[in-house]
């Protein structure tokens, strides 16, 4: 049996909101700079900045800007330890990519009939055969 994806029923596709979690999510791991980032951080329970600089072999600037991407999804997360933030981790918001990965994980190859399904004899496929009398038949 299919399972449903995030936001999607058996039904129909899937909602325009699960779409688009799950693409801001990928958007946002979708940069070596920021996976390493997060390589590092998953490491350790949490570090500064700098820490992260000097593994990732960036500039403050730059990292800065891949913290910010990562935060703005809230994998990252920031605690002010004045006058240093300390970031860490938070998987749970990588649930909407998840739960795709899952689904795709869980589907069984040939569970579903051909991708796309095409009447024998439908109008459509009549006309393409007087237009085109070599191809499809």
């Amino acid at each position: 049996m299919r399972r449903p994806l995030l936001g999607r029923t058996n039904e129909g596709p899937m909602s325009t909101t699960a779409a688009d979690a799950i693409a801001a999510v990928a958007r946002a791991l979708a940069h070596p700079a920021r996976v390493r980032i997060i390589g590092f951080l998953l490491s350790r329970p949490g570090c500064i900045g700098g820490d992260i600089v000097d593994e990732v072999g960036l500039a403050q600037s730059t990292v800065s800007e891949h913290l910010r991407i990562l935060k703005a999804i809230g994998f990252v997360v920031g605690a002010i330890e004045h006058p240093r933030i300390c970031y860490s981790l938070d998987p749970s918001a990588l649930a909407p990519l998840k739960s795709l990965i899952d689904a795709i994980a869980a589907r069984v190859a040939g569970e579903d009939a051909a991708p796309c399904y095409t009447p024998q004899h439908s109008p459509r496929s009549s006309k393409r055969r007087r237009a085109n009398p070599g191809k499809n038949g």
